[in-house]
């Protein structure tokens, strides 16, 4: 963006909340999409004098594609009824990532896609491999922010592919529509999706006219420490809402759990396959945009003494921990190496509600024994 230019604070942004040895796992790539020479020149030379060090130890490359390789961006069909001037931005910048893509096929296991005016989250490197780490599924796209195309990552061996398509289709639709397509027709049906989100746009103004955008994503998080999310079973008695099953308010992927009409007396129960002591637990309610199906009114008790009765598997005794403010409830340092352990967390409701209601996470965080 010609008006204001956030390209130095993302790249600083990615190098500091990065230690060495995930910086030695990556390469950051630039590529300079403006057909002005001379200002591709003058950023190059920029990102050089800032950022020289990184250049010499291999952890930043900085590109550029001429204009004449580019398939015409004059002309073209106005689907959806934008404007030229739109057609002609968007179409571009579908080449603009096609040729991106294409040029790290070769550099590393992954390919992330961010943009140039983003923030990280602290080592977000390491949590993203322990994200992919997690996932038991093949998968073609993960996701690391809700936003565009901040935080998409992709298999460097599918990047020619992606290239492909994105030139295939440049000028029918919007990139980020286009990569959505591209999961699908891989055979990925879902989005998979990590929160809290590890990327936040930063950016106030678009690179398209210089129109102002203050886009951001409300589930980013600067410093999150990966919870252990212990094994354990997922029961609720409210009614689920069709896919939307208890389990996926416990995973870390992409998902949430969405249950009609709560009634007092009504639960939703964790039962862990091993005891445990708790050192942090959050538990999280409600959509954000807009404020909607929060737990207006519940409590979070402690289970123990796990007893299993024909098919059901419970706790024998519940003690309170805490009330739900608005929806969410946050607590750590409730417990000690010589507290007795837990087999159970249960959130109960205990007021009607009309509205439905959001498990969005609930994360565990263990009290390790020394």
């Amino acid at each position: 963006c010609r008006r204001e230019s956030y390209l130095a604070g993302t790249l600083q942004s990615i190098f500091e909340k990065s230690s060495p040895e995930e910086l030695e796992e990556m390469v950051v790539v630039i590529y300079l999409a403006d057909f002005d020479v001379l200002w591709s020149i003058n950023t190059a030379k920029e990102i050089e004098a800032k950022f020289g060090s990184h250049i010499d130890a291999g952890h930043l490359v900085v590109i550029r594609c001429p204009q004449d390789i580019y398939p015409t961006l004059e002309g073209l069909k106005r689907n959806f009824n934008d404007p030229d001037a739109r057609v002609r931005y968007r179409s571009k910048q579908n080449v603009d990532y096609a040729f991106l893509v294409n040029s790290c096929t070769k550099l590393s296991d992954y390919f992330l896609m961010l943009e140039d005016d983003v923030l990280c989250a602290k080592n977000f490197v390491s949590l993203m491999k322990r994200f992919v780490a997690s996932v038991d599924s093949s998968w073609t796209t993960l996701m690391f922010s809700k936003l565009g195309y901040i935080g998409k990552l992709y298999h460097s061996a599918d990047l020619a592919k992606l290239a492909r398509f994105l030139l295939m289709f440049y000028d029918e639709m919007p990139c980020d529509w286009l990569l959505e397509h591209f999961h699908r027709v891989k055979a990925q049906p879902e989005e998979i999706r990590f929160r809290p989100s590890l990327f936040q746009h930063m950016g106030n103004y678009s690179s398209f006219q210089a129109i102002r955008n203050k886009l951001k994503d409300d589930d980013f998080v600067e410093v999150w420490n990966f919870p252990d999310n212990p094994t354990a079973m997922v029961y609720t008695d409210i009614e689920v809402h069709k896919q939307y099953q208890p389990i996926k308010a416990y995973n870390t992927r992409n998902g949430y759990f969405w249950g009609i009409s709560p009634k007092m007396g009504n639960y939703f129960l964790l039962i862990f396959v091993n005891s445990i002591r708790i050192k942090k637990l959050q538990v999280l309610t409600g959509s954000n945009d807009p404020k909607a199906d929060m737990l207006v009114s519940g409590i979070v008790e402690l289970g123990r003494g796990r007893v299993t009765t024909g098919t059901n598997v419970s706790c024998t005794s519940y003690s309170k921990l805490g009330d739900f403010r608005e929806g969410k409830i946050e607590m750590e340092n409730f417990m000690t190496e010589t507290s007795d352990k837990v087999d159970c967390i249960r959130v109960l409701v205990t007021r009607d509600q009309i509205e439905w209601l959001i498990i969005n996470r609930i994360n565990v965080w263990i009290l390790k024994e020394k």
